[in-house]
């Protein structure tokens, strides 16, 4: 991979590399929403969740458009779901993993 690309596929996971801002993505799975669900869902304050919106804005995950008062955010696309479930099922087998570890080391003992 060329070094820009690799830059950018970094700094994409970096953007992903924060809980509340996959709990957010995970939360638009099911579709659009208005910002004060998401704050309601993620229970932080406005301002954090703002602070993380535009976070995933400026990246290209999200998108929003105004409705009178109301602020809707979507998931530009959607292989972005399927990354954090990569993500989640990497963990999952690494913790499988280190649990085979310990029960190996304290059987051992």
């Amino acid at each position: 991979m060329e070094s820009k690309v690799l830059e950018q596929v970094a700094e994409e996971l970096r953007t992903l590399g924060h809980p509340l801002r996959i709990k957010i993505i995970e939360f638009l799975r099911s579709g659009e929403k208005c910002v004060c669900e998401i704050i309601q869902f993620v229970g932080a304050e406005q301002s954090v969740v703002s602070k993380h919106m535009t976070i995933l804005k400026k990246a290209g995950l999200v998108d929003c458009r105004k409705e009178g008062s109301r602020v809707i955010y979507w998931v530009r696309d959607p292989v972005v779901f399927e990354v954090c479930y990569l993500a989640q099922e990497f963990v999952s087998r690494r913790l499988a993993e280190l649990m085979a570890m310990a029960q190996k080391y304290h059987a051992a003992r």
